[in-house]
This record gives structure tokens, sequence and C-alpha cells, in this order.
């Protein structure tokens, strides 16, 4: 499970959505001209494996979608957000640890336990085997990958 540091475009692409997700301003626009964010798309491989993956480590919930098909599952992740995961011929390339989705938890203990029950490998940001870390501010956290190789921080941020 260790970090991958470079970055390629696909992975820029990603950063800036991340960027533009996690920025508060952004996300809270009040100006009617301002863009809101909407929504984050992930590539898989497998669409029913990934999607189980989301489903039932992350317990979101599935909704829906316009497309009335196989290629497309869509997930809740806040008001007005989704998650959509989408089949396609996705990049072999490894995934840096430094673009990651975050959601955080409200008991990250008991987050590690169900983890733990269903043999997710998960560490710290250097890569430490069932390791979790502080940040300054005193805010928990881990990182995993999906299965299409994604880094997904829990963390237990109030």
């Amino acid at each position: 499970m260790k970090p991958h540091s470079s970055l390629n475009i696909s992975g820029l692409k990603l950063a800036i959505l991340a960027l533009a997700f996690c920025l508060p301003s952004f996300c809270n626009a009040q100006n009617s001209n301002q863009p809101v964010f909407n929504h984050f798309a992930l590539c898989a491989k497998n669409l029913r494996k990934t999607a189980d993956f989301y489903s039932t480590v992350l317990q979101l919930q599935k909704i829906h979608h316009p497309f009335n098909d196989t290629l497309h599952v869509w997930f809740k992740i806040g008001n007005g957000t989704a998650l959509h995961v989408i089949q396609g011929d996705c990049s072999t390339n490894r995934h840096d640890i430094a673009i990651h989705l975050c959601f955080s938890v409200p008991d990250f203990d008991a987050f590690i336990k169900h983890l733990d029950k269903l043999n997710v490998k998960y560490g710290n940001w250097t890569g430490e085997p069932k390791k979790t870390q502080l940040r300054a501010d005193n805010v928990r956290q881990l990182y995993f990958q999906d299965p299409d190789g994604f880094w997904i921080e829990v963390n237990d941020a109030k």
C-alpha cells in the first residue's frame, strides 16, 4: 500500500475537482452566477465490484440516474452532491494518495472496526498498514483505495 508520487493529467484533473469539492466558499456559493459543486465522477473497470465497494465499505446510498443503463451508478455524498461511478476503460496508472476523496464519519473507531470486519486494507499517509494519524488540529484520519486504485480518506472531523 505504498503511495505513488508522480501525477498524471487525469490525476491533475481529479485534484482540481477535489479542490473545488473541498472549498466551502465554492460549495456553498450564494451568488447565482457562482458555480456550485454538483458531482464527482470516477471510472470503474468493473462497475458492479466498484459500486458494491462504495455501497458496502462507505455505506453510500445509491440514487437514481437518468441513463437507464448498466454503465452508471450514482451515490448521494451530500446535500445536492453525488458520486458518479462510470464503467469504462480506465487508466492503469497508479493513483497518488495526495489526490483523494475524503469522507468524515461520526464514530471513527466504529468505522475502523467496520473496515477490519470487511478486510479492507488501510493505513496512514505514509502507507503504514492499520495505522491512523492525527492531524495538527486533532482530526484522526486513515487512507485506503477503492477497487480501481482511487484513494479515499476517512476522518473524524466535525
